[in-house]
C-alpha cells in the first residue's frame, strides 16, 4: 500500500507543548520512563536518551507529591515534551499541570467527584493543556465488569464513552484517548468503534504485549492494521524492554508504512549460500553503530547480485556482495569497491557522511523558508 492510499481518519488538532497531534500533523512516537520519577537523575538521563532516538513525547508517572516535585525539575532540564500520568489524586494532576506538564494523562471517572473533576478541567483549560483519558482491558469499572461479564471492545468503548462524556458536559475538547488491550483482536475492534464516536485524536497502543521480540510482533500487527485502515495519531509500542527500544519499532512501523520517514530504513537479505561477505554480522553492526542517525535515508545491504543491484540502485546507498571485492552504490550508481575487511568502517563512514548532506541541505532550505 503507497502512503497515497492510506486516507488518514479527520481528527481535531491539538498541541502537547509545541508538538501537534492529530489534524494533518505527522503519526507521533511516544514512551515512558521507568526509572523512579523521585531519581530526578536518572528519569532526566532516560528522557534525554528517549530524545536522542527520536522520541516526540515522553510520559512519567506521577504517583505522589514528592513526585510533582521531581517533575518539575525533570522539565527544566529537557527539551521534548513531557506527559505527566496520573491517577485519582486530583491535586497532584493541578500541580504537576502548574509545574509545566505539557499534557496529563487521567481518567476523569477515578479522579472523584463532579467538582475535583472540574478543578482539574479548568486548571488544564488555564494551561492550554490536553487531557489524555487512558482506558485500559485490565482496569476496568467494577460495574462494567459485572454488566459485560469479562472484558470485551463494547465494555471498553462503554467506558472511554463515560470519559468523554464528563469532559464533554464541561465544555472540554482539548483531549486525546487511548482503549488498550493487550489483546489484538479486542484493541483493534475498540479503536474502530471508538474513531466512529469522537473527532478528537487516538493514541495506539496495545497494552502489556511482551517482550522485545514477541511486544514487537504483536505490536506491529495491531498499531498496523490500524494505521493501514488510516486510525491513529501517536503512538506508543509497549514492551518490557528499554523503552528507547519503544521508540524505535515504533518509528520501525511507521516507515514500513511509508507514513514517516525518520532515521534509516534498512534493505537487507536474510543471506544464503551466495552471500560474499557476512551479511547477519554487517547488519547487526551497523544498525548498533547507526541508532544515532535521524536523517530519511534507505540502505540496501545484500549479500550477493541475485537482487544486489536492484536493491542497491533503489538506495541512497547500496552493498552488493561480489568477489573479490563488494560493490558499493552511492545515490543508485556503482561507485566504488571495498573489501570485506575496510566494509564496515567504510559504509558507517558514508552514511554519515550522506546524513550529513542531507541534514545541511534541510538546513539550507529552512533558512530560505525563514
Amino acid at each position: 500500500m503507497n502512503q497515497s492510499e492510506i486516507k488518514r481518519r479527520k481528527s481535531k488538532l491539538i498541541y502537547v507543548g509545541n508538538l501537534p497531534v492529530g489534524g494533518d500533523s505527522e503519526i507521533s512516537v511516544q514512551s515512558m520512563t521507568n526509572t523512579l520519577t523521585t531519581n530526578v537523575m536518572e528519569t532526566v538521563n532516560q528522557v534525554k536518551e528517549l530524545e536522542k532516538v527520536g522520541a516526540d513525547l515522553v510520559r512519567i508517572s506521577v504517583p505522589d507529591v514528592d513526585s510533582v516535585k521531581a517533575f518539575k525539575e525533570i522539565k527544566s532540564q529537557t527539551k521534548v515534551p513531557l506527559i505527566a500520568d496520573i491517577h485519582f489524586d486530583y491535586k497532584i494532576a493541578i500541580q504537576v499541570a502548574e509545574h509545566g506538564a505539557d499534557c496529563l494523562r487521567i481518567n476523569p471517572g477515578n479522579i472523584g467527584n463532579e467538582k475535583k473533576v472540574k478543578e482539574v478541567i479548568s486548571c488544564a483549560d488555564h494551561f492550554g493543556i490536553p487531557i489524555r483519558i487512558g482506558v485500559n482491558a485490565g482496569s476496568l469499572e467494577k460495574k462494567l465488569q459485572k454488566k459485560y461479564g469479562e472484558p470485551n471492545s463494547d465494555a471498553l468503548v462503554e467506558s472511554a464513552m463515560n470519559h468523554v462524556n464528563i469532559l464533554k458536559k464541561l465544555n472540554f475538547e482539548n483531549f486525546k484517548l487511548s482503549i488498550k488491550a493487550s489483546d489484538i483482536f479486542m484493541m483493534t475492534e475498540s479503536y474502530r468503534k471508538i474513531s466512529k464516536l469522537i473527532e478528537q485524536p487516538l493514541h495506539l497502543g496495545l497494552t502489556e504485549a511482551g517482550g522485545l521480540r514477541s511486544g514487537t510482533i504483536k505490536s506491529s500487527i495491531a498499531i498496523g492494521q490500524l494505521l493501514s485502515e488510516g486510525i491513529g495519531d501517536t503512538i506508543r509500542v509497549s514492551l518490557a524492554s528499554n523503552p528507547c527500544d519503544e521508540i524505535k519499532v515504533g518509528f520501525d512501523i511507521l516507515r514500513s508504512l511509508k507514513l514517516r520517514k525518520k532515521g534509516i530504513n534498512f534493505i537487507a537479505c536474510p543471506s544464503c549460500a551466495r552471500q560474499n561477505f557476512d551479511v547477519i554480522k554487517t547488519m547487526n553492526a551497523l544498525e548498533s553503530r547507526l541508532e544515532d542517525v535521524t536523517e530519511n535515508l534507505d540502505i540496501a545491504v545484500i549479500g550477493c547480485y541475485v537482487n544486489g543491484p536492484g536493491e542497491s540502485k533503489a538506495a541512497h546507498i547500496g552493498l552488493t556482495g561480489a568477489s573479490p571485492k563488494n560493490l558499493v552504490y552511492v545515490d543508485g550508481k556503482p561507485d566504488h569497491k571495498l573489501s570485506n575487511e575496510e566494509l564496515l568502517d567504510s559504509l558507517e563512514k558514508l552514511i554519515r557522511k550522506q546524513a550529513k548532506k542531507i541534514r545541511q541541505s534541510q538546513s539550507k532550505l529552512s533558512i530560505k523558508e525563514v
